[in-house]
């Protein structure tokens, strides 16, 4: 099972482009991130001012989407970008120009999301699959669809 697990990460890789999902009673918003990977975890930056944080601190329920994948995790919002030296060390390997850019913005805050299950849609001669892994339960499965 670990060879899953471990494929699984290196697909997903230190960083990427992904969309935030988050939502509060019935409004659902979506927006590309700068996202950085960490030790099983999913990291990036915003403003503590903007819907998502309101709606995160509403609702810790959130999911990225890239590639393939959906994550569907908790979410909870960290201190500023500085007070997160091991985020920091990740953003500026992957994303320079953010650092320089907002990290220190006195409203700059890090989102810090935790997996609790994974998909990847996939095909194999033409056959789609969906792959999945339960973080929790440390399981994985594939299902012809």
């Amino acid at each position: 099972m670990t060879d899953e697990f471990a494929r699984l990460w290196k697909e997903i890789g230190t960083h990427g482009v992904m969309v935030l999902s988050t939502c509060d009673d019935s409004l659902v918003t979506s927006r590309s991130m700068s996202v950085v990977v960490t030790d099983g975890k999913f990291y990036c930056q915003t403003n503590r001012n903007y819907l998502k944080c309101r709606q995160i601190e509403k609702n810790p329920n959130v999911s990225l989407c890239f590639g393939h994948f959906s994550i569907e995790g908790k979410c909870r919002i960290l201190g500023r970008p500085y007070d997160v030296p091991l985020f920091m060390e990740a953003l500026d390997s992957a994303y320079p120009d953010a650092v320089r850019r907002w990290s220190a913005l006195p409203e700059e805050c890090v989102l810090e999301i935790s997996p609790g299950a994974i998909r990847a849609w996939i095909y194999e001669n033409d056959i789609p699959y969906i792959e999945s892994w339960d973080i929790f339960n440390k399981t994985y499965k594939k299902e012809k669809q």
